[in-house]
């Protein structure tokens, strides 16, 4: 069965229009053929039948959208996220306009009042993410009858390297003492997030793996612990990471190292780079750091400039030595052949 028109559902033979009103959903019946149904379903939406929700100002349906769909399908985390990008940005700006009269040129025009903003570009596409959620979910919800997002509306990010450490820098944040050196350590032996590491625990590390239960995509991973690293959790207890706050260990470490630029997600893409330098497999770095995508663990495991160097001077070599070596059998054909001359 093809894809159904937004607000329209199939239950059991019959199909139906779902409409909101005053926050109450609606259900008119369209009887039990397909094509009656979506001639109907145009007649009622064009006569007003059902509409009155979708007067509504986007402010109290974003506040629908903030309590139904992002309350079941978001953590407590990005739920308030997602509540202080509606109150600061969706509201200002769009708050009082009935949400069926949202056009494509508002929500162009509101992508560039957020571009006028002191906001990241990066913070500009997390808010417009959410924007296109909420308008698909008021298309999905009865609310409108398709979504008003343009297509092409999201900024296109500049891609940046991987914030790996260099050799050195490695060294420098390793040598302050206990606990500091140690966490930096263990993000560099493991590649875990800066959440993974304050909730493990020595008791979660079984035959060399850390079992990793609390994580961003809810799965459950192990992560393999290198033997000079297994090697220092023997003389360890309880918790790994003696700290909450990531902000003040920052700041501790930079007082210790004088490393300013650091901070502790550097570590772990540190480790996924040193990780495909060594050859290691793409495949198995993403479930290492638990990404759902490979394109992520793309991203994050860029090879160092010195190690394309490397390869490219090894590359040269080999190439190199082949030219030199075609050339010496090439003297020795000619060497053979006038020799043969000579006798005749």
């Amino acid at each position: 069965m093809p894809k159904l028109p937004g607000g329209m559902f199939r239950r059991g033979k019959s199909f139906y229009l779902r409409r909101q009103r005053d926050g109450k959903r609606q259900w008119f019946n369209l009887g039990q053929d397909l094509q009656d149904a979506c001639r109907h379903r145009k007649e009622l939406l064009h006569s007003g039948v059902g509409s009155g929700g979708s007067q509504s100002p986007v402010r109290k349906v974003a506040l629908q959208w903030l309590a139904s769909y992002v309350r079941t399908a978001r953590s407590p985390v990005n739920q308030r996220k997602a509540a202080q990008r509606v109150r600061d940005y969706v509201v200002p700006f769009l708050g009082e306009k009935p949400v069926s009269r949202v056009t494509k040129e508002d929500l162009r025009a509101y992508r560039a009042w957020l571009d006028g903003k002191a906001i990241s570009p990066q913070t500009v596409v997390h808010i417009l993410s959410d924007a296109r959620c909420f308008f698909r979910w008021t298309e999905d919800a009865g609310y409108v009858e398709r979504s008003p997002w343009p297509r092409r509306l999201q900024p296109r990010l500049q891609e940046r390297p991987p914030d790996r450490l260099t050799e050195a820098e490695v060294a420098t944040l390793v040598a302050p003492p206990d606990p500091y050196g140690f966490v930096i350590r263990f993000g560099l032996a493991t590649g875990l997030r800066w959440g993974e590491m304050m909730r493990a625990r020595v008791d979660h590390v079984e035959n060399g793996m850390l079992v990793v239960s609390e994580t961003k995509s809810r799965k459950v991973r192990r992560v393999p612990i290198p033997p000079e690293f297994q090697r220092e959790l023997r003389l360890r207890v309880g918790k790994l990471v003696p700290f909450t706050n990531p902000g003040d260990f920052n700041r501790k470490v930079r007082k210790l190292s004088g490393l300013e630029r650091f901070h502790v997600h550097q570590t772990r893409h540190t480790f996924a780079c040193e990780w495909i330098a060594r050859g290691g497999s793409l495949a198995a770095l993403q479930q290492i750091l638990g990404h759902a995508s490979v394109v992520t663990t793309q991203r994050y495991a860029r090879l160092s400039d010195a190690h394309v160097r490397a390869e490219a001077e090894r590359i040269a070599g080999q190439v190199a030595a082949g030219v030199a070596a075609d050339n010496s059998q090439a003297i020795d054909s000619l060497q053979v052949s006038s020799f043969k001359t000579g006798s005749n």
